[in-house]
This record gives structure tokens, sequence and C-alpha cells, in this order.
């Protein structure tokens, strides 16, 4: 009797076990943050609770190695099952059908999910009439000012408009100590890239792609991207904005920012541990970009969370994907200073009550994603040197651009 208890014991066992469905989750979490701890402590754990049926086996992978890693993997067609993935990276592996198309598996789900989302995170998983993944955590960069210089110039607060940001950058432009040399600048940034430079041509009302994402003619050297870029060169050439945008000499823009030799910079929610790290006692004063013909724009980063093409567990791979993305996870990654993707946390007291992200989710429902295409990592390169031959290249703002469509259409026919 007893060792017919203990078969049957062992046979309840075996198909208990048997029953649990195992899904890998690859991600770059940094195992000293708050993020993995409360992935490992508490969000993974509490999945498993509500989803007794399914185990979910995570895997730290650093950032710099993960891009590798995916392309080994899909050579192969051994993906993890769930991948926290960079948004720019997204559009790639979609284009060559390693990643499950949500809207495609899960129609039903997907569209009622899918509004929940604000649009720039969102933006980030569509190629080709599909969506590759969900947003699973965002950024965008605000303008941070300096109220002391500006109280100093008479300046009741931050610019609201593009026309104000454009005289505010002058005005606090000067030689302090009358040496003939400027010490303090209006505006500071650290490179020209289209991470640094969206926020300026989409405000102004220009565009790097059309809507489709498989355009640039008319687009990156619409008159609106002309003109943003021909007014960031005067201002540059005029001495108005700091050395740092082409890699010059001189203090960072954080340090410059807190010690007042930078009176506006343009960063993203970072910049507060950082520069609270350095600077305790620094007030830091968040405000959204400036406003031109384009509203006040400005540019999308973050990470989605996909689903390999190669699964064999896309249902527990879904169900996954979802709770990462539903309001009481996205809202306990608040208190790790993750920002969330869903629209319903915007105003919610977590954010509201927060130091900082108020301003940036504010910022979120108007931020453009880099144009999310397979062949962005060139368009990227392209923009970037388009901006730095108008800058310091001697081009015109109008050459630079039209240069850049001619080189990106060459890119966009790859895809076609």
């Amino acid at each position: 009797m007893r060792k017919l208890l203990l078969v049957l014991t062992l046979l309840i066992a075996g198909a208990v076990i048997f029953g649990v469905e195992e899904i890998t989750f690859w991600h770059t979490y940094s195992t000293n943050s708050g993020e993995y701890k409360l992935l490992t402590e508490k969000i993974i754990p509490e999945f498993e609770r509500l989803h007794p049926n399914i185990r979910v086996v995570e895997t730290q992978v650093n950032y710099d190695d993960m891009r590798q890693r995916l392309i080994v993997s899909t050579a192969t067609g051994e993906l993890a099952d769930v991948i926290r993935m960079d948004i720019i990276w997204v559009p790639q592996f979609g284009d060559i059908e390693v990643l499950l198309p949500l809207n495609k598996a899960f129609p039903e789900e997907f569209n009622a999910l899918k509004d929940e989302f604000l649009p720039g995170p969102l933006s980030t998983c569509f190629w080709k009439g599909n969506y590759y993944g969900l947003p699973l955590d965002t950024n965008t960069r605000v303008l941070l000012w300096n109220k002391r210089l500006f109280e100093e110039a008479g300046l009741a607060g931050p610019p609201e408009t593009m026309e104000e940001f454009i005289d505010y950058i002058k005005m606090l432009t000067k030689d302090k100590d009358g040496d003939g040399q400027i010490d303090q600048w209006g505006y500071a940034d650290y490179g020209l890239g289209p991470w640094n430079s969206i926020p300026w041509t989409y405000s102004f009302g220009g565009y790097i792609l059309d809507p489709s994402n498989s355009k640039a003619e008319g687009y990156v050297n619409s008159q609106e991207s002309i003109e943003a870029l021909r007014t960031f060169k005067d201002l540059y050439e005029g001495g108005y904005i700091a050395d740092t945008v082409v890699g010059g000499g001189g203090i960072g823009t954080f340090e410059g920012y807190a010690e007042g030799i930078y009176a506006m910079i343009i960063a993203g929610p970072w910049s507060w541990p950082i520069i609270k790290g350095q600077y305790p006692d620094a007030e830091i004063n968040y405000a959204l970009f400036p406003a031109g013909k384009g509203g006040s724009r400005s540019v999308v980063g973050g990470e989605d969370i996909v689903i390999s093409a190669f699964s064999e567990h896309k249902e527990a791979a879904w169900e996954f994907a979802k709770y990462m993305t539903s309001y009481e996870v996205q809202k306990a990654f608040v208190e790790v200073s993750q920002m969330p993707v869903r629209k319903d946390l915007v105003n919610d007291p977590v954010i509201q009550n927060h130091p900082y992200f108020q301003t940036y989710m504010k910022q979120l429902e108007t931020a453009v994603a880099r144009s999310p295409h397979p062949g962005w990592n060139q368009i990227n390169d392209v923009v970037d040197l388009a901006w730095q031959n108008a800058i310091v290249g001697g081009y015109t703002a109008e050459d630079a651009l039209t240069e850049a469509a001619l080189d990106i259409e060459d890119i966009l026919a790859e895809y076609k």
C-alpha cells in the first residue's frame, strides 16, 4: 500500500512539474540596480503566483553584448521566448521575421491593449503594418533651465515658444568678467545626431522620414527641417551655443548647468541622480521643450518587450509581456526610477508627486521616436553627418540636408 501511495505521489508530482511551462526572458537590467532587484524579488514571483503553470527563467545580458547575442541567436534560431529590446533594434529584427507580430498573433487582445500606451513609445514597435512588441519602458529629453541665471537676466520662467527660446539663448549668453571671452552660454548639448537634433527639427515642424518611414526626400530636407538646422547653425556661429555640441573642450553639460555656465540644456531623467550625485544642493528646473510650428516635440528612448517568432511557448510569453506592461507593474517600476509607457499613469499621483517625472511624462505625449526602420543606424549616421557638415563643415543647411535626403533614399531602397 505504501509503495502504491509513493508511486501515486511521484506521478502527481511529475504531472505538476510536467504541466509547468517554462519561458526564458533576456534583459539588460543591471544586476546591481533597483530595477533588477524589483524584477527578480517581486515582479517575476508575483507573475508566477498568478500563473502557477508558467515559470520565468530570466537571464541578464550586458547592454553592449545584447545586440551581438541577438544576431548570433537569430542565426541559430535559439532566441529567448521574451526579450527586453532597445527600441531602435525592433524594426531590424522584425524585418527579418524573427519577432512575433503581436497584432496578428493575438489580434483581439492586442487591439484592445494598444490604445493604453503613449503613442511615441508604441510607434517604436511598428514596422511595415505590424507591431513586433509592446513598449516596456521609456524616456525622453526635456529642457533644464537655471533659475538663478534667468532671474539675473530678468526672466521670470522658461521659454514656452521657439521664438522665446531663441531670444533667451541670446540673452543668457554673456561675457561675465569682461575679458572679451564668453563664459556663460544660453544653451549647451553634447552632440548633433538625431538624439540631439530631433527636438529642434520636429518642434520646427520638420521631419526625418515620412509617416510610413519609407521616404526621406521632401522630409529630412523640408523647409521646416532646413530652418531648424539653419537656426541652430546661426546660434552656434554667433557664439550662443557652447562648443560641447561639436565635441569641443570645456565643462560637461550636467556640470556646466549645475555650476551656472550653461543657462539651458536638454537632458533625460537620468540627469537628476547624476547632477544631485555631484552637486547635492543644485536646484534643477525642468520644462517642456519650447514649441514651434510643430509643437513641443522631443525624442523617444527606451526598450520594448518582444516575443521570438521561434518560441514554442507563445501564449505563455504573451501573458508575461502583458503583465510587464500592466498598470500595477509599470507603477511599481516608477519607484525605481523607470519611466512608464501607459497613458493612465501620466496623471497618476505616483508621477505627479515625483520630483521630475511629471514633465517627462507630459513631454512623452508628443515625443517622436527615432524613425522605426531596420536601417535606422545608417540613417542616424547620415543625419548626424549632415548637421556636422552644416555646423562646422561649411555647408549651408539646405545643401547638407539635400545631400542627406539622397543618401537616406539609397538606404531606404535596400528595404523596399
